[in-house]
């Protein structure tokens, strides 16, 4: 699998799981699955960092996203 999509696959399911995570703590319950999909998602940026730890940071990530998309997509 290519690591740029998989640095942007696991970037989005971690961000999707913060809800998850605010509205169990909210509701007084566990957190198993949003932990787990936090995890997963922590697991994909890590790998897809491991693979190339030269070409990503933080401050270039909105031009890989839109790349990502734009190959995806067209």
């Amino acid at each position: 699998m290519d690591p740029d999509l998989t640095l942007v696959i696991g970037a989005l399911i971690g961000v999707f799981s913060l809800p998850s995570i605010v509205s169990a703590f909210a509701e007084r319950r566990a957190p198993k699955i949003a932990f787990l999909t936090l995890m997963i998602g922590g697991g994909l940026i890590y790998w897809a960092v491991s693979q190339n730890p030269d070409k990503y940071s933080i401050l270039g990530f909105p031009d890989l996203l839109i790349e990502v998309i734009a190959r995806f997509i067209g």
